[in-house]
Parts: C-alpha cells; structure tokens; sequence
C-alpha cells in the first residue's frame, strides 16, 4: 500500500498515518486479520464532518438560494455515486484492504464500499489535522461538485458519450493528455482531448478523472 502517494491524492499530509491506513480497512479484511477494527466508525465521523463541510460551501457559494435548494445540493453531493465517483478519481480503490470475497467480486469499485471508504477518509484527516484540514479537503475533492439543483448534472459518463459520438460520426476514439499545475497537496489538471487531429475539448478538475470528464462533455457538445 502506497499510502503517502494516497495522502497526496487527498491532498493532507498525515502525522499519524495509521489513521489513514485503518480508513483502507473494510470489515471484510479485518474478519480475516484477527479483528482489526475496521474503518466503519470513522466512516460514521466522516458522514458528519462531510454534511457540515458541504453544507458551509453550498451557504457560502449561493447565498440567494433557499434551504430547499441548499439540502438538495448537499444531498446530491454526499449520496453514495457521487462519493464513489469522487473516490474513482483519487484512485482510493486500489488502496482498500478488502476480505478475499469481496476482493474477487469486484469489491474494489463497488459505489457502497467506495463511498464508506472516502466518508472514512475525511474522517482521518478530520482527526489528524483538525477541521481546517477537512474543510480544506472537502473543499478540494467535493466542492467542484457542488452546483445547483437547476443546473448540475447527474455525474454523467461524458467519456462514454464522447466515445459513442465518435464511432457514430466515423472517427477513430479519442485521446486525452494531461498536465497539473500547482503544489502536490493542491493540483490542478487540466486535460485535452483530440478527435480527428484537433483538440475539441480541454477540461479542468481536482483530479485526472474530473479533467477529462470535463473535457469530454466540452468536445460532445463541440462535436454535436
């Protein structure tokens, strides 16, 4: 387990990082490993901290927005695919300590899992470095995923879209290439994608996978 190259993904640096080695553990790991404690309490303390963070940036983000339209946008972004989604791009599934079931099954990118796992997460760095660290994690990770209720999308697959669009249309798939600016606790990438010799979309996100999920949805809508 690559757990410093994990904590500059999330983007905090730990001093105690078996705090976030024990928000890897799923209870079916630790069923084989004597008892281990699992990471099932932190995911309770993340869920909290991640509801109080969320809600902060969507008050402060859309102060003309009623308390209707601020609980939507916190519960679309703290269901479980969205946290899974945002799991996928820190590649926080490859790090889990999974039992050999759940292992062979595909637990490793299994929405419920992931998104216990990512709870789990904010709730090492909440004890490790304090609320600042997890609001300024959640701020990094999550918050450009908080949009209105009129305006947001549902964590569509705008690479798959792309792709189909392509094959329609006669074109070869296309490629993406990326570039990060920035610290390594705070990155920014930005991502190109070419179709057809030509660049059609560029996308920006906290991770890989957002950048070129942005992109993508920039050259579908190019390309149509």
């Amino acid at each position: 387990m690559s757990l410093s190259a994990l904590a500059e993904r999330i983007g905090h640096v730990f001093d105690d990082e078996s705090l976030l080695e024990r928000a890897l553990r799923h209870r079916s790991w630790c069923s084989e490993h004597g008892g281990a404690q699992s990471n099932e309490r932190l995911e309770f303390l993340g869920d909290a901290v991640l509801g109080w963070a969320v809600a902060d940036l969507a008050f402060r983000a859309f102060p003309d927005d009623a308390e209707g339209s601020l609980t939507a946008m916190r519960i679309n972004v703290v269901q479980e695919a969205a946290l899974a989604e945002i799991a996928r791009g820190i590649d926080l599934g490859d790090e889990l300590r999974l039992g050999r079931g759940e292992q062979n099954s595909g637990g490793r990118d299994k929405a419920s899992i992931l998104s216990d796992a990512f709870e789990a997460v904010i709730a090492a760095v909440y004890l490790d470095g304090g609320s600042e660290a997890a609001f300024a994690v959640v701020e990094r990770l999550v918050g450009p995923h908080i949009a209105a209720p009129s305006t947001r999308s549902t964590h569509h697959d705008h690479k798959t879209d792309l792709q189909e669009l392509c094959a329609r249309l006669g074109h070869r798939p296309p490629t993406y290439s990326l570039s990060s600016t920035g610290p390594d606790h705070a990155k920014v990438f930005t991502a190109e994608v070419t179709v057809a010799g030509g660049v059609v979309g560029v996308g920006e996100g906290p991770n890989k996978k957002s950048a070129e999920q942005a992109a993508a949805a920039e050259a579908c809508a190019a390309l149509s």
